[in-house]
């Protein structure tokens, strides 16, 4: 067993990180407090080949495995997870079901753009009254004239309403029993969205209710064969699990640098606090889980990319890295004291980012109902 990262791994990681201190890090407080949208951060990322990683190259991506994708996500949720989610949303969710269900019509069409990181692309499953429950979609489609008739609403979607959104992929009720995928344009008749939604963390990316009263797309539109729908989604989600368990390992790693650089800056009783074994030793916990964290979401990563089974890797990497990241979190904020609490130090950022971990990509409760049902338990 070899746990050294490839070269190109380690290159990637340093460009990523470099990327990240000296470009997102400055501006992050900013953009979190005036819940602005980061195109700037956005447009660069795609310059640099990170808006598309996984996707072939002849269709606009870097063609890289999923291994790298998870390091990227890492980096960047080390320094903030608006823009972090804002990648994996469009990539995992938003660009992926297009690329892995698509007719080469459709991979034609949307992908070179989207890959690009030139425009953006949304997944829209979750319905004000279907979340955990993703199977009980009410949003309906029906075939009209050649056009799909869409009627019903999706709540929570990332990146569907900035102003470089291309399109969102929806699951509607396609007939009895029968749950299919359509991709819908920005701006296609009947297609509404609303004002961004007020959010406790991930105050940077963009989150939208979305309405469809009789909205019109071609019967092209159709994301594979008719009735796939929930079968596609599943597979998309356990994909999009190592994107948010890599989120955990990075938002973890970056509240241990917080605290450790603070443990070792802040003196209480004539020393460092980090010389202190209360602090000492949550700071030890902290760099001992981190490690075994990050070690199952490069598992998931490299299952994935061996074509091997994956999704109850990854639900357990998503699992454990979403309540590590709020154990992190928590006692990175403890060591910080009353300054932790205070705006003006990251870690009170961290802190409201660290919460969603926990039930974007399914919940910590679903993600036990999917390891348990891999078990054989249910």
């Amino acid at each position: 067993m070899n746990f050294d990262l490839e070269p190109e791994h380690e290159l990637l990681r340093d460009t990523v990180r470099r990327f990240a201190v000296e470009r997102i890090a400055p501006v992050a407080e900013e953009l979190d407090r005036q819940k602005r949208f980061p195109y700037e951060i956005v447009s660069e990322l795609a310059e640099l080949g990170l808006m598309g990683m996984t996707i072939p190259e002849e269709y606009g991506g870097a063609g890289t495995d999923t291994v790298s994708y998870a390091i990227c996500i890492e980096e960047l949720t080390r320094i903030d997870s608006s823009v972090a989610i804002t990648v994996a949303a469009h990539h995992s969710l938003g660009t992926l079901p297009i690329y892995l269900f698509g007719s080469e019509d459709q991979k034609r069409r949307w992908l070179p753009e989207l890959a690009s990181g030139e425009k953006l692309a949304a997944f829209g499953l979750t319905e004000p009254g279907a979340g955990s429950d993703a199977g009980a979609t009410r949003t309906t489609a029906r075939l009209d004239d050649g056009e799909w008739v869409i009627d019903g609403s999706k709540i929570f979607i990332t990146n569907a309403g900035t102003d470089i959104t291309a399109c969102v992929t929806i699951t509607a009720v396609t007939g009895d029993r029968e749950i299919s995928n359509l991709i819908v344009p920005n701006g296609a008749p009947g297609y509404t969205i609303s004002a961004p939604m007020q959010k406790l963390g991930w105050r940077a990316s963009d989150t939208r209710e979305l309405g469809f009263q009789s909205a019109r797309v071609p019967a092209e539109s159709l994301l594979g064969p008719r009735g796939e729908g929930f079968r596609q989604f599943l597979q998309i989600l356990d994909g999009g699990r190592i994107s948010v368990a890599a989120m955990g390992v990075g938002l973890a790693q970056g509240c241990y640098d917080l605290a450790y650089r603070y443990a070792q800056e802040r003196e209480q009783f004539g020393r460092p606090i980090g010389q202190f074994q209360s602090v000492s030793e949550k700071l030890v916990d902290m760099a001992t889980e981190i490690e075994a964290a990050r070690l199952l979401v490069y598992k998931a990563a490299w299952e994935k990319d061996q074509g091997r089974p994956f999704a109850q890797t990854a639900a357990m990497a998503k699992l454990y890295s979403g309540e590590l990241s709020h154990r992190v979190a928590n006692d990175a904020l403890q060591i910080h004291g009353g300054y932790g609490f205070m705006d003006e130090y990251p870690i009170s950022r961290l802190y409201r980012d660290q919460k969603i971990l926990e039930i974007g990509e399914g919940t910590n409760e679903v993600q036990r109902m999917v390891i348990a049902k891999h078990l054989g338990l249910v």
